[in-house]
Order: structure tokens, then sequence, then C-alpha cells
């Protein structure tokens, strides 16, 4: 849909994950990415012979420089409660996710609300990247993840917001049939969903803030939030909403769904902060996860310190000047 890729030749089956980087700004300098949303042309066509894996890769102007997660691991340690609360359920369970065709209600201040869009027609003509971000999840875990998408400022221009819009909130789907996690009976089913989020809108138009189709270069998959999910890196990974539905502009700050179920330790920011403690565990240090031997996702010997911001505080901290970020967490 968003990426067309080619049928005889998978890019994860030739290219190693150390040299993925490389190719990707090669594709980058020859004017080969971007083009996918547009002409159909493959964004992973590693079978040229005018791509090649060893060039030279220059870090981009987002991307950090610490090695990433390998695929493995980042496809298959998630948390994504639609589809059950362990690590692993997201993976196991998320093939029964539809993704196309997928469509976005956008509504509140903004012109024409209440449209209903087709994703192809909402990213139609928005230039495919990637970003290279660290994810710290609230629980005290990171991985280094290449995310492929747009910035979110780019899709709020196009939605065309109303002045009095100062914040966006998102929605996941609900559909129980698809997202067994949903289903009465077990503990996943006692969140209020749809499952939601949201930013300031300073926040969201900020050139890190992402609209993922992917990782790794590649569309999906399901269970890392396919077809469109939120990327903000300086912030706790569950205000990455997932399979995003619906996209409304508000004059107030919406009422996330964690923050909705324990507001005394989810806050509506959920910047990184190594100096303000979850109740429950310290922040000041976390896991960065890795992969075994036989290709299971693990913890041990990885822990370090916790960056403030997430390691982003360069370009973010002046959006919370002034702010006491103890009590806004």
């Amino acid at each position: 849909m968003l990426i067309k890729k080619p049928d005889e030749i998978r890019s994860w089956e030739i290219t190693d994950e150390t040299l993925y980087r490389n190719r990707r700004q090669f594709m980058k300098a020859a004017g080969l990415l971007g083009l996918a949303s547009v002409s159909g042309l493959s964004s992973t066509a590693c079978g040229s012979p005018a791509v090649s894996a060893a060039a030279p890769r220059p870090q981009g102007e987002f991307d950090t420089d610490e090695p990433l997660t390998p695929e493995a691991a980042v496809t298959s340690y998630n948390n994504f409660y639609e589809f059950g609360t362990g690590k692993g359920d997201p993976a196991r369970n998320a093939g029964s996710l539809r993704t196309k065709p997928w469509s976005v209600l956008v509504d509140g201040l903004v012109e024409n609300p209440g449209r209903s869009w087709d994703l192809e027609a909402l990213v139609r003509g928005f230039t495919m990247e990637d970003r290279v971000y660290r994810m710290r999840c609230v629980e005290a875990w990171s991985m280094v993840i290449p995310w492929y998408g747009f910035p979110l400022a780019d899709l709020i221009a196009r939605l065309e917001p109303l002045p009095g819009a100062r914040y966006i909130r998102m929605e996941t789907l609900v559909d129980p049939e698809q997202m067994p996690g949903q289903r009465p009976g077990i503990f996943g089913a006692g969140l209020d969903w749809p499952y939601v989020e949201g930013l300031r809108m300073d926040e969201a138009t900020h050139p890190l803030t992402l609209m993922a189709v992917g990782v790794y270069g590649k569309e999906g998959p399901n269970q890392n939030g396919a077809p469109l999910r939120l990327v903000v890196p300086w912030k706790y990974g569950f205000k990455g909403v997932k399979s995003i539905v619906r996209i409304s502009f508000t004059a107030d700050p919406p009422l996330n769904t964690w923050q909705q179920m324990q507001s005394s330790e989810y806050g509506f920011y959920a910047n990184v902060n190594p100096n303000v403690d979850h109740p429950r565990w310290s922040q000041k240090t976390e896991d960065r996860i890795s992969t075994s031997s036989a290709g299971f996702a693990q913890l041990f010997g990885s822990r370090r310190e916790t960056l403030m911001f997430n390691g982003y505080a360069e370009q973010v901290a002046h959006l919370y000047e002034g702010m006491d970020l103890a009590q806004n967490f």
C-alpha cells in the first residue's frame, strides 16, 4: 500500500542489520526514497546494482548513532494490549488485524471536520524517510529503532486545524474480532477502549515527531502499530498510539488512556525524566533490549543511565521552560 516491495527479494534477507543504515542513506542520496507513495518505486530495492550496502552513511539530522536494536527484538518484544498483555502476545496475535483498506476520521477544530480519509489519500505525496530513534518504555527498558515514516507536522498542515486548536488527540481501532486483547474476560478488556493519546500542538509539530508506517525500511508489521502510529522519541513509549483510526483537534488537553486509568502514575506529558521516578520503580536507569542467540529479546547485562528527555534535551527542553516537570509529568 505505502511501500511497494519486490516479490523476489527482501532487503532484510540479504542486508545485515549493521549495514542497514549505510544502504538507506545511499538510497536517499541517490534520490530513490520518497517515491514509493507516488510512483510505486520500491524503497527496498536493494537488488539493484546501483545500491551498495557498504556505501558511506553520514548520520542523519535526527538519528542517534547508537547501535540498532535487532529487528527480531523490535518486532517480538512489544506492548500493545489490544493483542494481549505479554510482551510476545502482539507478535503472536496481531496477524488478525486487517490493515488494508484503512481509513482515518478527522474531526474537531479543523477544516472539513468529520471527513473520513482513506489512508493512501491521507499520506499521498509525503516523503517517507528513516529516523533512527531511541525508544524508552515507562517500564524502564529501551531500544534503538529505525522507524520509517513522515513528520506529523506535514500531516497537520494538510488537515488545516483552526486557530483555536491547541492539542491533537488520536485513538486506536476498536474491534475485538481483530484485536483479541479487547475481548471481555481478560485484563486488556479492563482498559477503557479506544486507546487514546494526545500532544500539545507545539509538541506535535516539532521536527522530531513522526508518523510511522513501519520499521527497518518496511511497512508494518502489525505488532509495531501498523498501518499508522505516532512516535515521539523524547516521551515514554506509551505515548506512541498505534493503529490510528481517528485524529481530533481540540482546545483542551485530551485525557489519555493511562492517565485515565491511574493519573498518579501516568501524566499527560510522559516526558522521559530520570529525576522523576514512577511511584513503583526508579526511572534513573534502563535496560537496553538485545537479542539472544536463539532470536529472543533479552535484557541481561544492558543496564544504563537514562538521559533527560531520552537524550533529546537539546532539541526539546525549550518546549517546557518554566514548567515544573515533576508536577507536569
